[in-house]
């Protein structure tokens, strides 16, 4: 049984593909069509479905559109419109002309709403009839009002919860997701256990813990949806002078209820920056003020669900549980034994969370999710018994040695073969070259985990600067160190909370006491870092690497941030690495077994 999973109401639309409880393949939009987050989240761009994504999931598993038993979509439109939409054959909606200069109607929180309504419920019909010219091997043969499979609408945020309780490795663990919103909620709480998801509650808009880092976001001139991860770096460098302020305008209910109440941020803290400006003391500590404030709350709201939930482990998703040293807080507050966070924390991996969800539910003979079936967000569910837990992130496309060898001869690049790919990496990046490290199926999440990564050493200290030249972008952002998994404790503190495993890169780790200064370009002023653990069993070119590194230099750590410039997503074709090798000062491409190395 296949069941294919799409994300695409807002933004980083993506797909996953579940083959009998099993996840075959995922992959982000954006990847293939190089603009970043595939789309931006407004309403009149609902209607575009991750083709590409679709395409490269059903490659992986060798079939076809037809070849499908369940499409899950992650978005319920019945739950969005309510009694609005009683009967979708015959339902109508208004939109005027010039939706956003009409007067308001009080029946739509926006005024594009009844479109992106529209756009939702006729995603069956885009997937059919709505797919690329290019892509019409893969994605023909099926009809909109004939298809062979069956299609399931499941609610946004019960999506970001299925892709944390089913993917994790617990059997059982409380579940919380902090996003900016779905289709009402914005954060919601659940137990999972036996098999048997039970939801806990939820807040709806317009409080939202991510919309208010939206706000904040935007205030500091980064565009929202976007840049949030920029202002948790920024945060690191100041002083939290507002946190009051911003704590003034939330109030903690009971049973993990809040509400965020209008924050007038020019009145706070002074007029919002132009982007490109400089970066005034002021926007620093408001940044540092945002996360000191969403930490406090977030552990508030997680004291309460391991009280109400009884579980001694969490696992939590949605695009606010990117922030690691919130994650590291959780970690350490002793709330919980362990935490584990969804690796595609953002509204991509809800596209995992709606084929999980389906699969489970249909291997057990349920009946189906979503519209026009009500499942509503607070009904409870028995699932079929798990067979499948989320090791590792590498679940995108890889592409072999003939297929990259052939593009380098046809470009005519000088390469050459390694010996020992390994060894003759580690000694250039023991002489200080910037390798951009291109090997096996890419990750599926926003974080480069050593198949499409950038790796340095952190031996000299100038390497930080070097690499944020090479990128373009501010002086201000970290880059983060991959160590070995058996070597994780001589270098950092782990917390026995995660059993000495950060596999992902979504928490934070003390550097251990006279380690910081052998890698000062892999840790944070405070000396902390971001730390990736890598393991020989799911990684182990990337490991073997690492341990010829540490055979040269007797560091077994390398600096990694993703193969990226700045602005676009990180590369996925050999074609994308070889262009954004020959653009930047890369001074090394690793791409499968070759080796392209400029003059130095």
């Amino acid at each position: 049984m296949y069941t294919l999973g799409i994300n695409a109401a807002f933004h980083d639309s993506s797909a996953a593909l579940v083959k009998d409880g099993v996840v075959i393949a995922a992959s982000e939009e954006e990847r293939f069509t190089r603009i970043k987050h595939g789309k931006r989240p407004v309403p009149f761009s609902a209607w575009e479905l991750p083709f590409h994504a679709i395409d490269d999931c059903l490659r992986q598993a060798g079939i076809t559109l037809a070849d499908l038993d369940h499409v899950a979509y992650s978005y319920d439109p019945q739950n969005f419109l309510g009694e609005r939409l009683q009967n979708s054959t015959s339902a109508t909606i208004t939109l005027p002309l010039q939706p956003s200069a009409a007067a308001p109607d009080e029946r739509w929180e926006n005024p594009w709403d009844p479109l992106f309504a529209a756009y939702i419920v006729n995603a069956p019909r885009q997937l059919a009839d709505g797919r690329p010219h290019h892509l019409r091997k893969r994605l023909s043969g099926v009809k909109a009002d004939s298809a062979p499979y069956r299609w399931h609408f499941v609610n946004h945020h019960t999506c970001h919860q299925a892709s944390a309780f089913l993917a994790a490795p617990y059997s059982r663990c409380a579940v919380m997701t902090l996003d900016g919103r779905g289709e009402h909620a914005t954060t919601t709480y659940g137990r999972y256990r036996d098999s048997r998801y039970e939801p806990m509650g939820e807040v709806l808009m317009p409080h939202s813990l991510g919309m208010l880092y939206e706000q904040v976001t935007t205030h500091l001139g980064f565009l929202q949806s976007s840049d949030e991860y920029k202002v948790m770096a920024l945060a690191a460098l100041g002083t939290p002078r507002y946190a009051q302020g911003l704590r003034d305008h939330i109030e903690i209910g009971a049973e993990g209820q809040y509400r965020i109440n209008r924050i007038d941020l020019d009145t706070l803290v002074g007029p919002a920056r132009v982007p490109g400006a400089a970066m005034e003391e002021r926007y620093l500590d408001l940044a540092a003020s945002l996360q000191d404030v969403l930490e406090d709350v977030a552990l508030q709201l997680a004291g309460w669900l391991q009280k109400a939930s009884g579980e001694r482990q969490l696992a939590m998703a949605g695009g606010v549980a990117l922030n690691c040293v919130m994650n590291a807080r959780l970690r350490d507050s002793g709330l919980f034994d362990s935490v584990w966070i969804q690796p595609a924390a953002g509204d991509a991996g809800t596209a995992l969370g709606a084929a999980l969800w389906t699969d489970a539910r249909e291997r057990r003979g349920l009946p189906p999710s979503g519209f026009p079936d009500k499942l509503t967000p607070a009904t409870a569910c028995t699932f079929a018994p798990r067979l499948w837990q989320m090791n590792h992130a590498y679940l995108g496309p890889g592409f072999d040695d003939d297929e990259i060898e052939q593009l380098l001869r046809w470009a005519k690049l000088p390469y050459r073969r390694a010996t020992d790919l390994a060894a003759e990496t580690a000694q250039l990046l023991a002489d200080d070259c910037i390798v951009g490290w291109y090997q096996g199926r890419m990750e599926f999440g926003p974080r480069a985990l050593g198949a499409r990564s950038i790796l340095a050493s952190p031996i000299d200290p100038a390497m930080q600067a070097r690499l944020n030249e090479l990128k373009d972008r501010e002086d201000f952002r970290p880059v983060a160190p991959a160590v070995t998994e058996e070597d994780f404790a001589d270098w950092f503190r782990p917390s026995d909370a995660n059993e000495g495993r950060s596999p992902f890169m979504l928490f934070v780790y003390d550097v251990a006491p006279g380690q910081a200064a052998r890698i000062p370009s892999a840790c944070h002023t405070d000396r902390t870092a971001r730390v990736q653990t890598v393991s020989a069993d799911t990684n182990p070119r990337f490991h073997a690497l690492l341990r010829a590194f540490a055979g040269i230099t007797g560091v077994p750590v390398l600096v990694n941030t993703s193969f990226n410039v700045r602005g676009e997503p990180i590369v996925c074709t050999p074609k994308a690495a070889i262009e954004a090798f020959h653009s930047t000062p890369l001074d090394v491409l690793a791409i499968g077994s070759f080796l392209v190395e400029k003059p130095r």
